[in-house]
């Protein structure tokens, strides 16, 4: 069998406000804030090759592009058009996620690249490239690490719920009329809370927090797959997920695309949890929500462990390089 080659290169530093900065501004983040934590496409990345060595499967990670061979796999996630720079080869490539954040910034990548596949996370996502790159979007998503992100042992909970904030845009909005309302009526219900804001934690954080709670809130606008609810659900701790149904990102105008159907929980059945469209509905789906837990309703790590695991996710992604390079035959 050919090599299986991955590239997961990052677009590299510019200077912003002085010649050379782009050295310093990494040394001082790393002072200010310390070890720089994963993103969501370095997770990606980590979590394919996670599960690609469960499988046993050999790979190798960005090997120059000249020392590619005739016939090797080639599967390319990264930021921007640095991750294809300098590829001249015809082996066809299977690319994303994470080149780019809307197909208008790159709108002519297939014929620049023999690109032949161009990966989403989830349905919603994947509706937004088709109209640039049609029957080339694939669905994959990535898996999570369920040894990791596992059931803590049986214990009392301190705390009722955790409030997951990912609020993206128009904070000082949403902090006024949707996340406050949110804490006031916890508040009045009797029940207690903690809080983590997107960015601001390390993943150990994130696990004491969900080992100490009942249950998760997650707000956030909309996500292609959403790695950190879906960790929580790995947990076996049930959300309740604010799912308001379009893309909101502000760029959305210059893309020329104003009204984009979208989800928070792309990945998601009953057993996972309960949503809510807004705050109108919170009020009613927390009763439901709460009635549901007591009666032990809910199976999110059944649910992870069914549809979303390391192992059954790297497959998908093998069966998506291997049917390209099998058509070559």
């Amino acid at each position: 069998m050919n090599r299986l080659c991955i590239y997961y290169i990052r677009e590299p530093e510019s200077d912003r406000w002085l010649p050379g900065d782009r050295y310093l501004r990494p040394l001082i983040r790393r002072l200010v804030r310390g070890a720089p934590r994963p993103g969501g496409v370095d997770k990606v990345f980590i979590n394919l090759c996670l599960g690609l060595e469960k499988l046993g499967i050999q790979y190798e990670v960005n090997v120059p592009f000249k020392q590619l061979k005739d016939g090797d796999r080639v599967g390319i996630l990264g930021r921007g058009r640095n991750c294809l720079k300098g590829y001249n080869k015809s082996n066809p490539i299977v690319a994303g996620i994470g080149l780019m954040t809307h197909p208008s910034e790159w709108p002519t990548l297939c014929e620049e690249y023999p690109v032949v596949r161009y990966l989403q996370h989830s349905d919603w996502a994947n509706e937004v490239y088709k109209p640039y790159f049609g029957d080339r979007c694939s669905i994959w998503p990535v898996g999570i690490d369920t040894d990791f992100w596992k059931n803590a042992p049986d214990k009392n909970r301190p705390v009722d719920f955790l409030i997951y904030n990912k609020i993206r845009w128009n904070y000082e909005q949403y902090e006024i009329n949707l996340l406050e309302p949110i804490r006031q009526r916890l508040k009045q219900e009797g029940l207690t809370f903690g809080e983590l804001r997107y960015g601001y934690y390390n993943p150990q954080d994130y696990r004491d927090a969900l080992n100490n709670c009942r249950a998760m809130i997650f707000l956030c606008e909309h996500e292609s797959q959403g790695l950190a609810y879906q960790e929580c659900l790995a947990t076996g701790v049930p959300i309740l997920a604010w799912d308001q149904g379009e893309c909101l990102d502000p760029n959305r105008f210059s893309w020329g695309m104003p009204h984009i159907t979208a989800t928070s929980v792309p990945y998601w059945d009953e057993c996972c949890g309960v949503k809510f469209k807004d705050i109108s509905e919170f009020s009613s789906k927390l009763d439901e929500f709460i009635e549901k837990l007591e009666y032990h309703n809910f199976a999110p790590r059944e649910y992870i462990l069914k549809n979303l695991t390391l192992e059954s996710c790297a497959k998908k992604y093998l069966r998506i390089l291997n049917e390209v390079y099998e058509n070559l035959v």
